[in-house]
């Protein structure tokens, strides 16, 4: 046997590193093989991979999409190749020599892949070693040293259900991806996409969409009145009345009546209290956190679903949360809620309310629907953050699953709700000058928090409170004034990421850990805009195109079918090749119906894309003015016409444009929008945009630094027909000197001077009084300051530096990336107030 090191595999850099830091009681150092980073200590050695470092893809011969039908890749051989061939040669290296082996990569599907894809990498080199596989939930030092204290084997089922959706998704994505591109003669970057999951959830978000454009609106009215009390002050009301069921209702659906009975209301002076009725509601604790859940919350705090999920995992890394991905709504019966909560106790954040919930009798955690064994709810772990070890996202997120946890262990809480309904006898209505009498009543529905429970420690529910005095039957109460509001009824409403990753769940589309990954996907490949996601022509024309040649494409029932499968897998019911082969049949079928048509489907896909680049008509032909590429890849507009119609209009350089509803009333073109991520911003109509530059005279404001001297040149205030603005050279093109200048904003010349450039200092103000104007001051220092910051820029890339802590680090001498990698991390957190090792850590691996 060999006598080499214990080799640990992890399934990132980061996990390795905080479970070598468990293991080693703090003493584990670092070192590079073959350009990875392991983490040593005594005879052990930890290696992280990054994710998948072994791939399933086609053999060579099947890339040229021009010379193999996309049919062939049905029944085509499937290749595992390494992708991180740098970490596949470290691990070979390290197990070639090892004495043991544990794999300690996550508990669920994927990871369980991802550890038998490393026990095949290890098995390749060395044939004798012991693999041992770990298992946890949370990395703390509890839960990491229990779980090598009581090794087990990897779950070979577990891993083949994940092999199968990894070679059923690729067989799919790849045949139909390839057969929707070629069709549609969109090839390189602009390829269409389209997967096993994907097409359900698009067909998701074009059905409602559908359902939208379709909705006819209704006409209704409603009536309001303000009622006051002589002692407890006024409220408002609404007019009810009994429909011919006996419910109340409070929306009037024929105009005429509804000012009819507006009109006796604003005539009457009083209404007298019929009833009043008060009752308590008790409003329960939430359930713990799930994986869709968690997502839910988070997307009321303005999270993707992509940004929640990652932030959650490097916070389950860093060994502060349970393992996000889960289905169980149950803690498990070794969590100690009192313990847990004791943890707490001594946080300035969190102290007062942990120290509040402590003093019950006894604690009994909430329970949802669905309970599992894998893993339990997504809860904090009770090894606490220091606050400046995280971004304030991370923050945020943490506080979001800390004060889960509070909520679900809190008391219920108490409302009290007050009914109050008033009438107003004997009141004539005149309807088509029809009079009649009738007895008008109105109705205020108040509540008031009596007992916070719950809500003391988890504010992200309203906790609003709606007055209505109190009031006894028979009180005559003044109406001091009416109202009546005309309103339509309204379409659904799309679906938020987090509404249409419960539908997923629902349907039985996707998984946990999938399902996110998907709707970002569908953003990337162009389905989706906005958010809440609305669907574009193209997506549209792709499920069209599905339901009427091949419904399979896009059916939920399929791919639920399909996920099920693969937990018959996992379960040892059913065969990897069974599923497997089951998968390239249906996808046959599937061809059977699309071949025929593959003309039309093209077309169809092809009149979409148009439409999703159509700004509207050409002013000098007539003909649609589209989005286009140029040589360069740069976008700008150009005639439909072309060649016979060169007309063209500029875009901004910054962005990706994207066609908006809102089109200008002059022009008759579709607004644009620019996507460039933080600095998204509209553009408006290009039209509007170049004829404000064609109009708008250069403001000279000096002397131009590079030819002034010599050939007289004078820089001036430029407005760009692309909408930009810069100072630049008035002798442009001879000259190129220009400097940037904000886009929004009035730009206003001050009669103060900068002393050394000579040019007026320059002020922006906002149409938003609110907004505080920009002294943006001379533009030549403004724009040196800007590179100053821009030099700082590659720092700012990494995930958690931003331009205070980039600031901070360059006062301790890291200049730029390759400084920080080379650094010492506890030297570097000793010099940067607020920044721990651990973060620095993360950072340098972050830069590797």
């Amino acid at each position: 046997m060999s006598r080499g090191p214990a080799v640990i595999i992890t399934e990132k850099d980061n996990a390795a590193r905080r479970i070598a830091d468990i293991l080693s009681d703090g003493t584990a150092d670092t070192e590079r093989v073959v350009g990875t980073t392991v983490y040593k200590w005594g005879g052990n050695r930890c290696i992280g991979l990054s994710g998948h470092v072994v791939g399933v893809d086609f053999p060579p011969e099947y890339n040229d999409w021009r010379d193999v039908e996309p049919v062939e890749l049905i029944d085509a051989p499937i290749d595992k190749q390494p992708t991180q061939e740098g970490i596949v040669r470290a691990l070979r290296q390290l197990a070639r020599r090892a004495s043991h082996v544990t794999i300690a990569t996550d508990y669920d599907r994927e990871g369980e892949l991802i550890g038998k894809e490393a026990y095949e990498l290890v098995r390749e080199v060395n044939e004798d070693v012991q693999i041992d596989r770990v298992r946890f939930s949370s990395i703390t030092d509890r839960e990491v040293t229990e779980a090598f204290d009581n090794p087990d084997e990897i779950d070979f089922d577990l891993a083949a259900a994940g092999e199968a959706r990894q070679v059923i998704d690729l067989l799919w994505g790849a045949a139909l991806t390839r057969f929707l591109s070629l069709s549609a003669r969109q090839l390189g970057d602009d390829f269409i996409s389209v997967g096993r999951v994907q097409g359900p959830t698009l067909k998701l978000i074009v059905d409602r969409e559908r359902e939208i454009e379709a909705f006819d609106p209704e006409d209704y009215w409603e009536l309001f009145a303000d009622l006051e009390t002589d002692a407890a002050g006024g409220f408002e009301s609404q007019y009810f009345y009994r429909d011919e069921d006996g419910n109340e209702a409070e929306r009037l659906w024929d105009g005429d009546r509804a000012e009819a009975v507006y009109d006796a209301l604003a005539d009457a002076e009083t209404a007298a209290v019929d009833s009043v009725n008060r009752r308590t509601r008790t409003d329960s604790p939430p359930a713990p956190f799930n994986t869709t859940q968690f997502i839910r919350a988070a997307g009321s705090l303005n999270y993707s679903a992509q940004q929640a999920m990652s932030i959650a995992e490097e916070l389950y890394t860093a060994g502060y949360l349970t393992y996000p991905r889960t289905d169980n709504t149950v803690y498990p019966e070794d969590l100690d809620p009192r313990e847990l909560l004791e943890a707490f106790t001594a946080d300035s954040t969190f102290g007062d309310d942990a120290e509040s919930l402590l003093t019950a009798d006894e604690i009994e955690p909430t329970e949802g629907d669905e309970e599992t064994t894998d893993h339990p709810p997504i809860h904090p772990t009770g090894e606490l953050p220091n606050r400046n070890d995280l971004s304030e996202d991370e923050w945020e997120i943490y506080e979001l699953v800390v004060r889960r946890f509070f909520a679900t262990v809190a008391d219920d809480a108490t409302w009290e709700h007050l009914k109050v309904v008033a009438e107003i006898a004997d009141r004539e209505v005149v309807v088509d000058g029809e009079p009649t009498t009738e007895d008008l009543t109105l109705k205020a529905n108040g509540k008031r928090l009596v007992e916070p429970g719950y809500h003391a420690v988890y504010p992200y529910f309203s906790q609003s409170e709606t007055h209505v005095p109190d009031v006894t039957v028979g009180d005559e109460l003044a109406i001091t004034d009416t109202t009546i509001e005309a309103k339509q009824t309204q379409p659904p409403r799309r679906y938020g990421q987090s509404r249409l990753i419960e539908t997923m769940e629902k349907l039985g589309i996707g998984t946990k850990s999938t399902r996110h990954h998907t709707i970002e996907k569908l953003y990337d490949r162009g389905y989706l805009e906005n958010d809440p996601p609305r669907p574009t022509m193209l997506a549209k024309a792709v499920v069209e195109a599905a339901e009427e040649f091949a419904d399979q494409v896009v059916s939920e029932e399929m791919t639920a079918q399909l996920e099920a499968d693969m937990q018959a897998i996992a379960a040892g019911e059913k065969e990897y090749d069974e599923v497997t082969e089951a998968s390239r049949q249906l996808l046959e079928e599937v061809f059977d119906d699309l071949t025929d048509s593959r003309e039309e489907i093209g077309d169809q896909i092809q009149q979409s894309l148009k439409a999703d680049k159509t700004l509207g008509p050409c002013p000098e032909c007539g003909d649609d003015l589209l989005i286009r590429t140029s040589r360069q890849g740069s976008y700008f507009i150009g005639c439909n016409g072309y060649p016979d119609c060169e007309y063209t209009l500029p875009l901004p350089s910054t962005g990706k444009p994207l066609l908006l509803d809102e089109t200008c009333e002059e022009h008759e073109l579709r607004e644009v929008k620019l996507l460039a991520g933080r600095k998204t911003f509209v553009h408006g109509c290009p039209q509007c945009q170049a004829d404000a530059a064609d109009a708008e005279a250069d403001r000279v404001i000096g002397d131009c630094p590079d030819c002034g001297e010599e050939h007289g040149g004078e820089v001036a205030i430029k407005q760009l027909r692309n909408g930009s603005r810069l100072v630049g050279c008035t002798r442009y093109p001879d000259c190129e000197y220009s400097l940037p200048l904000p886009r929004r904003g009035d730009i206003e010349i001050t009669d103060a001077h900068c002393e050394e450039h000579g040019l007026p200092e320059l002020l922006v103000t906002y149409e938003d009084e609110d907004r505080e104007p920009w002294e943006l001051g001379c533009p030549i220092c403004n724009y040196r300051e800007y590179q100053a910051r821009q030099n700082g820029s590659a720092l700012e890339a990494i995930d958690g530096i931003g331009e205070k802590t980039a600031e901070k680090l360059q006062t301790a001498g890291i200049e730029d990336v390759s400084g920080l990698k080379d650094a010492d991390a506890d030297e570097l957190a000793a010099e940067v107030d607020g920044v721990g090792a651990d973060t620095v850590r993360d950072w340098q691996a972050d830069a590797d």
